[in-house]
């Protein structure tokens, strides 16, 4: 019997590395996730430059957002309320 391979942990030398793996929303998806019109989400996709979260483009009528992109695009949009305050906007 082969040795068992350990499992291998994703590093963050490569933050896009689980993009074959991870999950994928539509633009429906993901404007029920973020509570919004799926017209808004396709209007942060074509505004120049682009404004809502990075997006794979399968087709002309497929497009695709990565949850771990989507959750970084996030993170980088927070405002904490203690930066809010020491006005950091």
């Amino acid at each position: 019997m082969p040795p068992a391979i350990p499992d291998q942990q994703p590093t963050t030398d490569t933050p896009h590395q689980d993009l074959l793996t991870g999950g994928w929303s539509s633009t429906e998806q993901l404007a029920r996730l973020l509570d919004v019109d799926p017209s808004t989400v396709r209007r942060w996709r074509t505004a120049r430059p682009p404004l809502g979260p990075p997006f794979v483009r399968l087709s002309a009528r497929v497009v695709l957002y990565s949850d771990s992109d989507v959750e970084q695009w996030l993170r980088r949009h927070r405002t904490a309320p203690r930066d809010a305050r020491d006005g950091h906007w």
